[in-house]
């Protein structure tokens, strides 16, 4: 049996999260609708056909109180349904064109409601909150398909946590020094101050609001293209997102008819230079340095286009 303690905190924040998301209120977000009654509208409105008996599963309902609650949908106009043809007994429930303008509206207040609460915190808090909930639905639903990774370009603040990211999990893993911090540092600012657009991409790749990689083109000129900061998250680590991220470089670089794509590391970074020997990159020179602290071996790769 868990520690009692333990137990009540749990409670307590249940107590604290239900209010601090109105679930309790008759009128969720301010409309006619109750958080059941929205919910069940939402996952109609999210599916493409559900079946009554679908519906009482996943969301472990009483079958007669949602049979209510789809009898008042149809009577306003929401949902409409039509036979089941696997099952004749059952069937299948969709949103009219006035369900699906409610659904949207609901989905409009609570992202306005989420986003209201979250400026009110300081920066990198609410990345805080949103890494705290994935972690406690992997621990809670270890089953659970993992929210699906984007690729999306950089916005204000990226680069900060680019800098804080790298900084901290290479001094962890490798034991570098604050210089390497101050490399990172330098190459995002400058990035920045010179950015082109028309032949220079920064991705972040990003799950579930979260930062967990990233990657850059910068133009070294002379058609040459430099790949640099890239970087992938412990808790994405295995997935192929760095591949994904290599991948995006050479596409791009390709595409800005760049005629070689050209990046530094060292070679204890097995991973990375793994990806970039698979991609087609060849090793052109190497040199030992100090620029960390330890003693490393830097390496220049190149890859023809």
């Amino acid at each position: 049996m868990p520690d009692s303690a333990l137990i009540e905190t749990v409670r307590d924040f249940n107590r604290f999260y239900t209010n601090f998301l109105g679930v309790l209120n008759r009128a969720y977000l301010d409309t006619p609708f109750t958080l059941t009654d929205a919910r069940v509208l939402f996952e109609i409105g999210s599916r493409n056909g559900v079946s009554a008996s679908a519906l009482t599963r996943d969301l472990q309902l009483d079958a007669a109180y949602l049979s209510r609650i789809l009898k008042r949908f149809r009577s306003e106009g929401l949902i409409e349904t039509a036979s089941d043809p696997d099952d004749m007994r059952s069937q299948i429930i969709n949103v009219t064109a006035r369900g699906r303008d409610q659904f949207q509206e609901l989905g409009r207040r609570s992202n306005v409601q989420i986003a209201e609460r979250f400026e009110t915190l300081a920066a990198g808090a609410p990345q805080n909150i949103v890494t705290a909930m994935t972690t406690i639905r992997a621990l809670l639903e270890p089953n659970a398909a993992p929210p699906a990774t984007i690729l999306r370009p950089h916005r204000a603040g990226d680069m900060g946590w680019i800098v804080q990211s790298q900084a901290k999990a290479y001094t962890e893993e490798y034991g570098w020094d604050m210089r390497f911090e101050g490399l990172v540092a330098d190459v995002a600012g400058k990035f920045l101050t010179n950015f082109d657009p028309a032949m220079e991409y920064c991705w972040i790749a990003e799950r579930a609001g979260v930062n967990i990689g990233s990657v850059l083109i910068a133009n070294g000129g002379d058609s040459i293209a430099k790949l640099r900061l890239l970087y992938v998250d412990k808790a994405a680590r295995g997935l192929g997102l760095g591949k994904t991220l290599v991948d995006e470089c050479i596409r791009f670089a390709k595409a800005r008819q760049y005629r070689q794509l050209s990046l530094w590391t060292n070679d204890i970074l097995h991973a990375a230079r793994g990806i970039y020997v698979k991609a087609g990159f060849r090793l052109v020179s190497e040199e030992r340095h100090r620029m960390f602290g330890r003693e490393e071996n830097g390496q220049t790769w190149v890859l023809d286009l």
